[in-house]
């Protein structure tokens, strides 16, 4: 059994931080780099790249729908052709960065309110699709629901994902809010070990749910995301992918 550490970073904007990058980076081993639509510009997203490339963590496209006010976490009426060629954008954007640093782009995740609605809505998890098939790069995505159903169908590789700062519904839905409050590191650390070990994580319900964790997310605008990254990666650290 291996996993990897997720974490979608290089999300500031201008003058204006968000999370901690330089702290976050040495605690994980994939970096989900934002691509201008929910956050970032190209100055933060070649300074997130060459900071995974010191670190030697693996880059990925973090790519959202085009709300830059709202960070990309309120849903938007698109359809599935303008939807692919939304994200088409986004990733050609970071691997022009990518291509000038020698970096081979790693995988793709959809952000925010897209990853909820790629989960439950199939022309968006179509378009997901459409765009990704030209990348042949693994997807992030929710085990059990239309992200594995339809990108595995189309002959893209799934990794399932699970979020250790984040919960859970009596579904097994996450629950996304505008903003991250914090979280208790330990007990983040304790969930997500419960959850690639014994694939099983308790609801807000305090329903026991199955799961399936081959990449754990740490959301950097988590007030103490730094924290929660270093707990999670000491926890699995007999577990991570080289």
């Amino acid at each position: 059994m291996s996993v990897d550490i997720n974490c979608d970073m290089g999300e500031s904007f201008g003058i204006y931080r968000v999370g901690d990058d330089e702290a976050i980076m040495p605690h994980i081993t994939q970096a989900n780099i934002a691509c201008g639509f929910h956050s970032s510009d190209p100055n933060h997203m070649r300074a997130a790249i060459e900071l995974a490339r010191r670190h030697g963590v693996k880059v990925g496209a973090h790519f959202s729908l085009p709300d830059l006010a709202g960070f990309g976490r309120r849903e938007m009426t698109i359809d599935r052709e303008e939807m692919a060629n939304i994200i088409i954008y986004q990733i050609g954007a970071l691997k022009g960065f990518l291509d000038v640093a020698g970096i081979p782009l790693s995988h793709l995740k959809p952000h925010g309110a897209l990853y909820g609605m790629a989960a439950n809505r199939e022309h968006i998890a179509h378009g997901v699709a459409d765009a990704a098939e030209h990348f042949r790069v693994p997807l992030l995505g929710l085990a059990g629901t239309l992200h594995e159903e339809i990108y595995t169908a189309r002959g893209l590789e799934f990794q399932a994902e699970f979020f250790s700062d984040l919960d859970y519904d009596d579904e097994g839905k996450l629950i996304i809010t505008r903003e991250h409050a914090a979280v208790d590191p330990e007990e983040a650390a304790r969930r997500t070990v419960r959850a690639v070990t014994d694939g099983l994580v308790r609801s807000v319900g305090g329903k026991d749910l199955p799961v399936r964790v081959q990449t754990v997310c740490v959301h950097s605008d988590t007030p103490n995301a730094a924290a929660v990254a270093r707990s999670v990666h000491t926890a699995l650290e007999p577990y991570l992918a080289a």
